[in-house]
């Protein structure tokens, strides 16, 4: 730490403002303004974004607009701290991380570590948030905890979308947009005033496109858009100090998303006789058996883009997403009062072919719902005292929110043939170490052949392999094989091995009320002391009822020490712990802030703080966590995660450009981790040990410390040479690792599938992160029109997608390139554009995970001795492919 702050301090003298920001193109800049300069509300004031002592990356809309952003997501290109993926839906799936932290996966039961406000209503999930931004007036990107006056759920920062705010002069807007994969967007809104106290705007967008990934089954495109969204405000000012601001939106998606690759090359990777770690191409038996079966699994280059999925099935997200909030802003003297009141009510009921393949393993069938339904209360009194040398705010907020889900994944029709094969793969690797080889035959009943299981002999130290090979193979229940003939040996004749499927139901409901402190002491008229804290109240009570369908044989083999070694293929619902279980959390924590701020000269800004931030614990909302031998809903819960954050920066705003440095230290405890090791998700908050641990790989909870630091430094520059030019540049260095040694909540050992963790960067946390933008608006003579010529790039170094790193899924660093050319009417009436996204089509992967139920192992573990084989199947969820189109603009 004390390299890194002594490294900050050196660099205090480059001080800056924000990245991404567009100057006004056609006007002329007096000597002593700054064409860069926007208003924020970062501090919940509006405030010149250069005065403001907080790493923040300010978004214009025209900055928007011209790399071609229309959600969250595509934020990345212009702030680099900032990165935004999609995994299994982009519906509530999508993942945000500032500096490298995140909140990973799907689980509905985790928070956001980093929160989405959009007009100053909090979205109850970063994924829920993404979503068409409609015409927008700016996106602030806060980086570090922000508690204090954001709550509870901003741990590692908060994206903050204010969008385009109701005027009383009569403006409108539309646009057309037509691209490659049939893609096609509208958009347009209208402002204006009703009388000269009331004005209102209407926005709405619709866009629909082909998808990027082929089903080679169905012929049809997978990963598409189909999506829309309106927006309407109200505006009333009765008297020049009361503001009122009601506000309704809504936005459908119906789309098949989201479909994946699978990676390449296949292959096992073991030990030879030697000891050596050695990998085995085109020897992977679970990859044979599968495209034996008819997974059609495609073996070729992943970004072909081509997938084969089991007929009939899909990838269905439908989602509603509704909400209306009413802003009101009181000014009486030196005091205003701000009150927000909202209610959200997002939906997304989905369908998927869980198993990625043609083979039909496991699907939802349609049916799976998740609901987030959320009321929001927000009041703020904010003033000035002591001759305006106190800027004081203090606030209350109380929300409720009920979040329902709804899980039908469901078996199907090869499940049984599949699990018949892999078990019998087992086998036959000790059939042919005694002379016995092709006991695996996937053309037979029960996947194996009857005249090799016949032969094994009939001595004691064969009787692992001679029992089950003939108990599938027929000899023992004569005509029934595999699986049939367990469910007949342990008397249950014409029961499947797993049933048909789960119907697990989930109601949680979360009650919060929180209330904050923020204000800024001028000691002198150069150093400014900021104090703020804010107190939590949490309660979380979760029903759950978990309910299988049919009468599996899973509970009596895994009971039944004779057939243990029939559970090859792990029971992914485990009818063992079905029942109705209740639980109630229960947590308060105190967050705060302590910013020095010192300002030498009305250009330099330089600060020094420390920030507390806290995320809410909860329950783990799947099944898979409860215990079969004694299930309780205690195995359900996770803690709270809070972290310690140190900044220094600076921020210099001159003539023709802005500079800004921050130096960054984070420390978390019981950092929340969310992981897939291809049959369960697993939840675990891990901490670092103090001592070296003990056999069993655990710490004394009093020698645990934080488990996960964050440090380095961040550079944003724009830079305004002359008139109608404007540069951006962005440099973050993230270091962002576990801590070594690692463990779990109170010192129990890591679960085996986070073997690979202590010590290295987590997952989606690249080291390096450099933007950069360029656009140039030139007039064209004395036509008063004007052209645009525009390009920005991203460059990341690599990453481990998957968060168990495995090394299987390193994606490479890579850039990507947007570029945008136009011509633009006299007082851009009119412009006309064409457009190009991931110009240089790069190939990258957004997240790779175990392909569920596809082998097992990695060769990060065989490696370090943690496994004898890794021969898992790996998918990948793919960035998008290069995009191209024209559009084309209107204004009045």
């Amino acid at each position: 730490m004390r390299s890194l702050l002594l490294t900050s301090a050196a660099l205090l003298a480059f001080a800056g403002a924000a990245h991404a920001q567009t100057a006004p193109a056609t006007q002329p800049v007096a000597a002593d303004e700054n064409p860069g300069e926007i208003i924020v509300t970062a501090t919940k004031r509006a405030q010149r974004l250069s005065d403001v002592p907080i790493a923040v990356s300010a978004v214009t809309a025209e900055s928007l607009q011209n790399s071609g952003a229309t959600d969250i997501r595509q934020l990345n290109q212009l702030s680099p701290s900032l990165l935004v993926s999609s995994t299994s839906s982009e519906a509530g799936a999508g993942v945000a991380r500032i500096r490298g932290i995140g909140t990973v996966g799907d689980n509905p039961g985790l928070e956001s570590s980093v929160a989405v406000f959009i007009d100053g209503v909090y979205r109850s999930r970063s994924g829920v948030g993404l979503t068409e931004l409609g015409e927008i007036d700016r996106i602030e990107v806060l980086r570090g905890p922000q508690g204090t006056l954001f709550g509870r759920n901003a741990s590692a920062g908060l994206i903050n979308v204010i969008t385009a705010q109701p005027k009383f002069e009569t403006q409108g807007n539309a646009e057309v947009s037509y691209g490659n994969y049939d893609y096609w967007r509208v958009a347009g809104g209208i402002t204006g005033g009703l009388t000269d106290k009331i004005a209102v705007r209407l926005d709405g967008v619709y866009t629909k496109r082909d998808g990027f990934i082929k089903d080679l089954t169905s012929g049809r495109g997978l990963n598409n858009r189909d999506r829309y969204l309106l927006r309407g405000k109200v505006l009333f000012e009765p008297t020049d100090d009361v503001s009122i601001l009601l506000t309704a939106d809504y936005a459908s998606r119906k789309e098949e998303c989201c479909a994946s690759t699978y990676d390449t090359p296949f292959g096992t990777t073991t030990r030879d006789a030697s000891g050596n770690v050695v990998f085995l191409p085109n020897a992977n038996s679970v990859l044979n058996i599968l495209n034996q079966l008819g997974g059609n699994i495609q073996i070729a280059d992943r970004y072909k883009r081509e997938t084969a999925i089991t007929p009939g099935r899909g990838y269905q997200s439908d989602v509603k997403d509704y909400g209306f909030s009413g802003e009101l802003n009181w000014q009486f003297g030196d005091t205003k009062l701000t009150s927000i009141t909202a209610y959200r009510d997002w939906k997304v009921t989905s369908g998927q072919d869980a198993d990625f393949m043609a083979l039909d393993v496991l699907y939802r069938p349609g049916g799976a719902k998740r609901q987030f339904r959320t009321f929001s209360q927000e009041l703020r009194l904010n003033g000035t005292a002591f001759d305006d040398r106190l800027d004081w705010l203090v606030g209350g907020y109380y929300a409720d929110e009920k979040l329902d889900v709804t899980d039908n994944l469901a078996y199907g029709a090869d499940y049984q043939r599949y699990a018949n094969c892999l078990v019998v793969n087992g086998l036959s690797g000790v059939a042919a170490s005694i002379g016995l080889p092709g006991l695996l035959s996937t053309s037979q009943p029960g996947c194996i052949s009857q005249t090799v299981a016949a032969a094994i002999p009939d001595v004691p130290a064969l009787a692992g392999l001679r029992g089950p090979a003939r108990l599938f193979a027929g000899l023992t229940v004569p005509g029934l094989f595999g699986y049939d003939a367990v469910a007949a040996a342990v008397g249950q004749p014409g029961n499947s091995l797993v049933g048909d499927g789960l119907n697990d139901r989930y109601r949680q409901n979360s009650r919060n009320y929180a209330f904050f402190t923020h204000n800024v002491i001028d000691i002198t008229d150069k150093l400014s002391l900021t104090l703020g804290a804010r107190y939590t109240n949490e309660r979380k009570e979760v029903f759950a009822n978990l309910a299988s369908v049919g009468n599996p044989l899973c509970g009596a083999i895994q009971t039944n020490p004779a057939l243990a070694g029939l559970a090859t293929l792990p029971c992914v619902i485990n009818n063992r712990v079905n029942g109705a279980y209740t639980g109630i959390k229960k947590e308060d924590k105190f967050s705060g802030t302590v910013v020095v701020s010192f300002k030498p000269t009305d250009r330099l800004l330089t600060y020094a703080s420390y920030s507390r931030g806290y995320k809410a614990g909860g329950f783990n909302l799947d099944r898979s966590a409860l215990l079969p031998s004694a299930p309780n809903i205690n195995q359900l819960t996770f803690e709270p995660e809070t972290v310690n954050a140190f900044e220094l920066g600076a921020k210099l705003r001159g003539r023709e450009f802005n500079l800004n440095i921050a130096g960054f230290y984070q420390e978390f405890s019981n950092f929340q981790l969310n992981t897939f090791n291809g049959v369960n998700f697993l939840v675990e908050n891990t901490t670092g040990c103090k001592t070296a641990l003990a056999a069993n790989g655990s710490c004394a909870p009093g020698d645990t410390k934080a488990g996960v630091v964050s440090k380095g430094v961040e550079i944003e520059a724009n830079i305004f040479p002359i008139d109608n030019v404007v540069f951006n540049l962005g440099l973050t260095v993230a270091d962002t690792k576990y801590r070594k040694p690692l463990v779990g909540l109170n010192g129990r050992p890591l679960p085996g599938a986070l073997a690979l963790l202590p010590g290295e960067r987590l997952s989606n946390a690249p080291l390096y992160v450099a933007t950069t933008s360029f656009a140039w608006m030139p007039p064209i003579g004395d036509t008063g029109m004007s052209a645009l010529f525009y390009v920005d790039m991203r460059y990341q170094s690599e990453i481990r997608t998957g968060s168990d790193l495995f090394p299987e899924k390193t994606q490479q660093g890579f850039a990507v390139v947007n570029a945008r050319v136009g011509l633009n009417g006299k007082d851009k009436r009119w412009s006309v554009e064409a457009w190009a996204q991931n110009l240089l089509n790069e190939k990258f992967t957004q997240v790779g995970f175990n392909t569920p139920l596809q082998g097992g192992g990695s060769a990060g573990l065989v490696e370090r001795g943690l496994g004898t084989v890794g021969n898992t199947l790996f998918s990948s969820f793919l960035g998008e492919p290069r995009t191209y189109g024209i559009t084309v603009k209107t204004k009045f």
